[in-house]
C-alpha cells in the first residue's frame, strides 16, 4: 500500500502542473481512501470509468479528462452528484492531468504519439494552450511515404483516421496535437511540416490543407491520449509498488 497524497504529490510534481494554466484543476480531485494498492488510469472521468475503476478494486482513479471544468455550472447537476457519490461511496480517489501531461516531453500524449510514429520529437512551438505550447514537432531519419504513415496511425491507435492526404508523397516532418488542436494546422504550416496529427477534425481544415499542402490526420480526440495516462499510471505502479489497470472506454470521437 501507498500513501494517497504521496502518489498525488509525485505525480503534481513530474508533470509540474504549477506551472500550468488549465481549464479545470489538475491534480486531486475528489479525496477517498488514504491508501492505494491499486491505481486505476482512464482517459476521462465519467459514470463508466468510476463504476469500472471500484469493480477493478482500484483505491485511486488517474484520468487525463477530469470531473471538473470551467465550462460547467457551479451547481451539480444530477449526472455530477451521481459520479461523485458512486465515487465517494467507493472510497475511490480521482485526479485529473490535462495539459501538464498532454505537454510532458516523455510521458506526455504528443511525445508519446510522435514517437510512437518513428519520429523524434522535440519543442515544436505547436499547440498553444493557455500560454503555453503543448504539442510537439518530429523529425523522422528517413522519410516515410505517406500511404505508410497513414497505415501506422491506423495500427497504432485502433481506428482508421481522417485523412487529408494534401502533403509530399514522402512525410519527414509531422506536427501532433493531441485532442482537439485541429486550429494548430495553421501554425504546422507556418513551420513549413509535411503533416499534421491532431485528434478531432474542424470544417476549415479541408480548405486549409489543401491550399497548404499538408496532410492532415485526424484519429480521434480519446485514441490519441489514451498513451499519456497509461503511461502515467504504469509509473505510479512502478514508483509505489502498487497495481495498475488502465480502464479503456472506447469512444470513437
Amino acid at each position: 500500500m501507498a500513501a494517497r497524497d504521496e502518489v498525488i504529490s509525485f505525480c503534481d510534481q513530474l508533470l509540474e502542473i504549477n506551472s500550468f494554466g488549465d481549464y479545470g484543476p489538475n491534480g486531486l480531485q475528489v479525496p477517498g481512501s488514504a491508501e492505494v494498492g491499486r491505481v486505476a488510469s482512464a482517459v476521462s472521468a465519467h459514470l463508466e470509468s468510476i463504476e469500472a475503476a471500484i469493480e477493478a478494486g482500484a483505491d485511486l482513479l488517474i484520468t487525463h479528462h477530469g470531473l471538473f471544468w470551467d465550462f460547467h455550472p457551479r451547481a451539480l447537476s444530477e449526472a455530477m452528484a451521481t459520479r461523485l457519490k458512486a465515487a465517494l461511496d467507493a472510497g475511490l480517489s480521482i485526479a485529473g492531468y490535462h495539459l501538464p501531461l498532454d505537454a510532458h516531453p516523455d510521458y506526455g500524449n504528443n511525445a508519446l504519439l510522435c514517437r510512437s510514429l518513428g519520429f523524434v520529437p522535440g519543442p515544436g512551438e505547436i499547440g498553444m494552450a493557455k500560454g503555453r505550447h503543448i504539442g510537439v514537432t518530429g523529425k523522422r531519419p528517413e522519410p516515410v511515404p505517406a500511404a505508410d504513415l497513414f497505415v501506422l496511425v491506423e495500427e497504432q491507435l485502433g481506428q482508421v483516421p481522417l485523412v487529408l492526404p494534401h502533403g509530399p508523397e514522402s512525410i519527414g516532418s509531422i506536427g501532433v496535437v493531441t485532442g482537439a488542436g485541429a486550429g494548430e494546422i495553421h501554425r504546422a504550416i507556418e513551420l513549413g511540416l509535411d503533416a499534421f496529427l491532431t485528434g478531432e477534425p474542424a470544417e476549415h481544415v479541408m480548405a486549409d490543407a489543401r491550399e497548404g499542402g499538408i496532410h492532415f490526420i485526424a484519429a480521434g480526440h480519446y485514441a490519441t491520449e489514451k498513451a499519456g495516462i497509461r503511461r502515467l499510471g504504469e509509473l505510479v505502479a512502478e514508483r509505489f509498488a502498487v497495481e495498475h489497470e488502465f480502464i479503456d472506454v472506447p469512444n470513437s470521437i
